[in-house]
């Protein structure tokens, strides 16, 4: 019957993801309204969405973390999610008592049209009572965009939600991205210590890294109050941590190459809040340029604590620069924490090989050779790979490093070689919430475990297991 049919080939070439170098939308924006006082976090779509999302959090942040789900059924994927996402909010704002119930769609909600914002426009419409909570959505279908892309849509609509214009005052914005819950509370350190009135968003320090309780708390305390986000426009100033930020698919938001529109990049256009981007303060020549912006705008000088730090840091990397001068790093991550961890490993000397990162703003390569002047152009830097890939790659090249999360551990495993443990996921080891990545503090700890686990290897690898360096 078929004998005569024609065969169809396809020239289009497709490599299929195989342990993907990202992880979903909706998990992003999770960690980013977890970073909002008393916020619940409600993902709209199946359940198998919100167990994933909240095993994989507390795996790393070894803290219980509450996520609500609308719980779709194949009735809701038919006819829509409405009384799902009703019946949600109701459960929460009933068994939580929340100060803001946001949000999240995954690709089965996105795919069936469901319009969020109106099922909440009904919900306040049918339950006009005084002591409802705030509400903000997020439109993260993981289709498009990473999670690094959901966070910051997360970020941007919190403020384009909340945020008032008016009179301006003399307190900044920071936004400082998909950080460590120890870099967040270094920077309020520095920034206390500056003197400096500010609006962190998110602040997820406390909330996800708490202290120990007398009795369970289902929202846990901390996060950046609404308050504080609606006087995001008339802030003095904004300072954005990422180059990148969500350039990537999520919504199609990207034209003409122009940054999409950011928390920062809404204020400034909004409310003429002037916004300072740069990349993410690890190394001593990024956060000198935090420094230097916060001084500009401020007219404050750096305390002195500061560049006590700043000196230590500099006279270690004159201790170490014999053991890791020329060693091959393989960097991984999120994109605008290998941009900045590249830069870092650059400035001690470490030769970067290979930059990947499962992002997909294609912009990787530029930036790298932007902010590696020197050796950008020798650095292979790879949007869109996966774990396999960098797998491959570095068994025909054979870096002597790897520098990133625990996703990649048997790769260095297999390869035998270090692996520095940053970022995020950290599933294998204790306190992966707490790794210092920012800062002249933060560098001197990365610089030494980099430091360390070379000569850990050469000392492990020895004939005689010296005990002097």
């Amino acid at each position: 019957m078929f004998e005569n049919a024609p065969i169809i080939k396809s020239t289009k070439e497709f490599t299929a993801t195989r342990n993907a170098c990202k992880l979903c939308a909706p998990l992003g924006a999770s960690i980013a309204f977890k970073g909002i006082r008393g916020c619940v976090p409600i993902i709209h779509g199946g359940q198998g969405c919100a167990t994933y999302i909240r095993r994989y959090l507390i795996s790393h942040f070894k803290e219980p973390v509450d996520i609500a789900s609308s719980n779709f059924t194949e009735e809701a994927t038919v006819f829509g999610g409405g009384a799902n996402c009703h019946t949600a909010i109701k459960n929460v704002i009933g068994q939580y008592k929340p100060e803001v119930v946001a949000l999240t769609t995954t690709c089965l909600s996105e795919t069936i049209g469901d319009d969020v914002k109106m099922y909440i426009h009904e919900f306040q419409k049918d339950n006009q009572l005084n002591d409802l909570p705030r509400f903000v959505t997020a439109s993260t279908p993981s289709y498009q965009g990473s999670h690094m892309d959901g966070f910051h849509e997360a970020v941007a609509s919190a403020v384009k939600t909340f945020a008032k214009g008016g009179e301006k005052g003399t307190h900044l914005n920071i936004f400082p991205g998909f950080v460590s819950t120890e870099d967040l509370r270094q920077l309020k350190y520095l920034l206390n210590d500056f003197g400096i009135d500010y609006v962190l968003l998110p602040d997820y320090s406390e909330t996800l890294d708490n202290p120990i309780w007398e009795s369970y708390k289902r929202i846990p305390e901390g996060g950046t109050p609404v308050s504080k986000i609606e006087t995001c426009g008339t802030a003095a100033a904004s300072i954005e941590f990422g180059t990148i930020l969500n350039f990537g698919s999520l919504s199609g938001r990207v034209k003409n190459n122009k940054l999409s529109a950011t928390g920062a990049h809404y204020l400034e256009n909004e409310f003429g809040v002037k916004n300072y981007r740069m990349s993410m303060p690890i190394g001593v020549k990024n956060t000198d340029r935090f420094i230097k912006a916060l001084e500009e705008i401020t007219g404050k000088e750096m305390p002195a604590r500061y560049k006590g730090e700043r000196g230590r840091l500099i006279d270690s990397y004159a201790d170490g620069h014999k053991y890791i001068f020329g060693k091959k790093a393989v960097v991984y991550g999120e994109e605008d924490f290998v941009i900045a961890m590249t830069t870092f490993l650059d400035e001690i000397g470490v030769e970067v090989v290979l930059a990947a990162t499962g992002g997909e703003s294609g912009r990787l390569e530029e930036q790298i050779r932007e902010n590696c002047p020197e050796r950008g152009e020798q650095i292979l830097a790879k949007n869109m790979f996966d774990y396999e890939k960098i797998r491959e790659w570095s068994i025909e090249n054979k870096p002597d490093l790897f520098v990133g999360n625990s996703k990649a551990y048997y790769i260095a495993r297999e390869l035998n070689i270090p692996i520095v443990r940053c970022g995020f996921p950290i599933h294998d080891r204790i306190g992966g919430q707490r790794i210092k990545h920012l800062g002249y503090s933060g560098t001197q700890e990365l610089f030494d475990q980099v430091v360390n686990a070379m000569i850990q290897y050469k000392q492990d690898h020895s004939a005689v297991g010296y005990k002097y360096m």
